[in-house]
């Protein structure tokens, strides 16, 4: 049954979404518990982030979504005036070598879980590992979504939350002066369609890759919003497959699967495509500033450290790319999930 995306269920998801974003958190402690004693040699040699990769022979996106997890478990701590990592009493007691309440032997029996060999492997690498339940794919997830029979479950799965986050955005957007919207690595067109829906005086744009932008076309179809909806194939990282009719762009749930180069490439090119006056907003679960929380969002980041080539970002370290970009007067609001958007202006 198709859903109503100008409604909101009755009832909130949120915790039954926590249980499937969080699912490699406690893989990725283990991983840093029993083969890394992680917090044994952080309690004898504190250090900054720069300096556990240089120890540990790590990768700086991984090993940002390891310390962003542990602070917001209270398991370390961060000196502000140095930016030096250290371990807490928590973790002292607990996690670390000749505390007589040290818990590590209790992670033992899950030291050989497929995932937590996964994390050692992307913290040295950096590169993702295979989507879990998929190894027969390619083993980076953005090369596995030009397989159309991958992309269709995926795209299946982030539909079906969608529904529910697509209402949530469009509660805090005021789209009634805009004219068209672009929808940039939309997926099946889920956000595009709801913002439609709660807009009327709005048409959109989905820009995808194939064989996306054909499953989009047909999942648009089957919403009945093909007459608002279009969908233009190309690909994100090219500023000239950016249309330029469109006063508004939305990047949701994009930002998290790609490193920080990528992320300035993306609002280079929207920025270059949108009009003066024109708006952008990024649709994302966001850390706080001190990347102490929310844990639910700081345990969502593994499975993006895994198996992408981002993590989740704090709405300060968004605003910043965006002013870099050339955008102005960003500002932040939650809408729902543990998500939030983040607006500015050209």
């Amino acid at each position: 049954m198709s859903a109503d995306l100008t409604k909101l269920p009755t009832t909130d998801p949120t915790p039954i979404l926590r249980y499937r974003d969080g699912v490699y958190a406690a893989d990725l402690l283990t991983a840093a518990i029993v083969h890394l004693d992680f917090f044994t040699r952080l309690a004898a040699a504190p250090a900054t982030l720069e300096e556990i990769c240089d120890a540990f022979e790590f990768q700086p996106r991984p090993t940002d979504v390891l310390l962003t997890l542990c602070l917001c478990n209270g398991l370390v701590e961060r000196r502000v005036e140095d930016g030096v990592f250290q371990v807490t009493d928590l973790a002292r007691e607990h996690l670390v070598k000749g505390s007589p309440w040290n818990l590590t032997p209790y992670y033992q029996s899950l030291k050989d879980r497929p995932v937590v060999m996964d994390f050692l492997r992307v913290l040295k690498s950096g590169r993702p590992a295979q989507w879990s339940g998929f190894e027969d794919q390619e083993a980076d997830w953005h090369g596995a979504m030009g397989d159309s029979d991958f992309a269709s479950m995926f795209t299946g799965a982030m539909d079906c939350r969608g529904v529910y986050l697509g209402k949530a955005l469009a509660n805090q957007l005021d789209l009634l002066k805009n004219q068209r919207l672009l929808d940039i690595g939309g997926g099946a067109g889920i956000y595009a369609c709801a913002l439609a829906a709660n807009f009327p005086n709005l048409a959109a744009t989905l820009l995808e890759l194939p064989p996306v932008d054909g499953i989009a076309r047909k999942a648009i179809a089957e919403r009945g919003f093909s007459d608002r909806v279009t969908v233009t194939a190309g690909n994100m990282f090219e500023a000239d497959a950016y249309p330029t009719d469109c006063d508004v762009h939305l990047f949701s749930n994009v930002m998290h699967d790609w490193d920080l180069p990528e992320i300035r490439q993306l609002l280079e090119n929207s920025f270059r495509a949108l009009p003066g006056g024109g708006r952008i907003a990024v649709h994302e679960t966001f850390l706080n500033a001190e990347k102490t929380g929310p844990l639910p969002v700081a345990e969502y980041s593994c499975i993006l450290m895994h198996s992408t080539q981002g993590r989740c970002y704090s709405a300060a370290e968004m605003a910043s790319l965006l002013e870099a970009a050339g955008f102005h007067a960003p500002s932040f609001s939650v809408t729902g999930g543990d998500r939030g958007v983040i607006q500015a202006q050209k």
